[in-house]
């Protein structure tokens, strides 16, 4: 339960921290993808999506860390989305062809390692 409960405290504050980057600084970070947003509604767009959808998963995160009723439906949720973004993340660069892109590697090996860990985390609970 130790490991399961870091896991979800380690995951809140990275997506806590991209959320808060993503909303209060949504230009820059797009610009790290190789985004530009050029109008008012893009911007709107990825400090909601970006930055309040990730801070509200990481409020989700460490709110089920101290509530041991919710630690496996984190871990779960988890492992769905990471597993998703991963596989998202690697059938674009096969489709898109960019294969070579610095970030879009990191955050593949991220998504990929996130999913396993809260899939190990998940198994390892009892019951």
């Amino acid at each position: 339960m130790l490991f399961a409960r870091l896991f979800l405290l380690l995951q809140a504050l990275v997506l806590g921290g991209f959320g808060v980057a993503y909303f209060t600084y949504p230009q820059e970070m797009a610009a790290l993808t190789g985004m530009i947003l050029m109008q008012g509604s893009a911007v709107v767009d990825v400090r909601a999506y970006y930055g309040a959808l990730q801070l509200g998963l990481a409020v989700f995160l460490l709110s089920s860390a101290v509530r041991p009723a919710f630690i496996r439906p984190a871990l779960s949720l988890l492992t769905l989305l990471f597993a998703a973004l991963a596989l998202g993340r690697t059938g674009g660069l096969y489709l898109d062809g960019t294969v070579g892109q610095t970030f879009n590697l990191y955050a593949m090996a991220y998504e990929a390692t996130s999913a396993v860990l809260s899939y190990i985390g998940f198994r390892r609970l009892p019951g």
